[in-house]
């Protein structure tokens, strides 16, 4: 009777060392309205006055200063141009890969837009190399497997969200939008479609991102779905006059008991000859708390977009490595 060969014994695989920025104490601090910006976004059909709504409320914010506008509607924004008090910039966008989003954010942080408007957003989710052409591409990977293409497309879209809203400055976006209808059964017991509303060309439940939300109709009537700002709770204004009943009152609420937080300090901090590794690990904790490790940056030195913690945490790992 043949034998089994003697157990192989191995030992317990090692653990990966849990990385000091990841494994970060946690700390409970005083609540500040400290660094907030404007968070809005206006969803509607077409021709409802999305854009022109949108523009007046970034030139509100923008407060005399030229803004940014990230355009996919072929331009349509700079039809405006003479209509309003104050300039703007434009990028024109043919492609929509979330990570071009994220570009075009760092160009206009390094830039130093107070206010970028994204003129639609609909476009990164059902656009040309958007969020659901990522989806459908990564399934190849997982043998065509759509469910498990979301990892990647997914990561992709949430990475582009949180950097628009780590943006340094204030963001407004638009975004198509369309009437939901939904089978029910009526008094009759037949199926009939009924009208649910309108439904946003983006990622489902895409309004919680956002500070204050809006909805327009075909009639130029606006009507806040969301907002944490109580001067437009429950409030529905015939055409807007986006500078005064909206950025106005934003901004007011806003700036009420808090104090601005210029990130270009957090930037300077980080690039500084004399930043060591535990002062870097410091910043990295400041920002983390305001809640910024997203801002989309251009890397100070390989001029690639980045984001300001990845840049402070690859800083502080380089100088801890060239100390060992």
């Amino acid at each position: 009777m043949s034998q089994l060969p003697p157990p192989i014994r191995t030992g317990r695989p090692q653990q990966a060392q849990p990385n000091e920025y990841d494994d970060g104490p946690f700390v409970f601090r005083p609540a500040a309205k400290d660094g907030h910006k404007a968070r809005l976004s206006i969803q509607g059909p077409a021709g409802c006055g999305k854009t022109w709504t949108g523009l007046c409320i970034a030139s509100g914010l923008a407060e005399g200063q030229r803004f940014a506008v990230i355009d996919t509607e072929r331009k349509s924004s700079a039809l405006y141009l003479d209509d309003l008090p104050v300039q703007f910039s434009i990028l024109p966008m043919r492609r929509y890969d979330p990570r071009d989003l994220q570009k075009a954010l760092a160009v206009a942080a390094r830039d130093q837009f107070p206010v970028v408007m994204v003129d639609s957003l609909s476009h990164f989710w059902k656009g040309v190399d958007g969020t659901l052409d990522q989806v459908d591409r990564a399934k190849s990977k997982y043998g065509g497997n759509k469910f498990a293409g979301w990892k990647d497309g997914g990561e992709l879209q949430d990475d582009m969200i949180e950097a628009l809203m780590a943006y340094p400055g204030h963001i407004v976006v638009t975004m198509r939008s369309s009437i939901k209808w939904v089978l029910e059964e009526n008094a009759q017991g037949q199926k009939a479609p009924v009208n649910k509303g309108l439904h946003a060309q983006q990622r489902k439940d895409i309004e919680f991102e956002f500070d204050v939300a809006t909805e327009m109709n075909a009639e130029n009537r606006l009507r806040f779905i969301k907002s944490r700002c109580p001067a437009f709770r429950g409030l529905e204004i015939d055409q807007p006059d986006g500078a005064r009943d909206i950025a106005k009152p934003y901004l007011d609420w806003l700036r009420a008991g808090a104090k601005e937080i210029d990130t270009s300090i957090w930037v300077d901090a980080a690039s500084s000859p004399e930043a060591t590794a535990d002062s870097l690990l410091a910043l990295y904790r400041d920002v983390e708390a305001a809640s910024a490790l997203a801002a989309p940056l251009m890397h100070p030195q390989t001029g690639t977009p980045t984001s300001l913690g990845a840049y402070i945490r690859e800083r502080g790992t380089a100088l801890k490595n060239a100390a060992q």
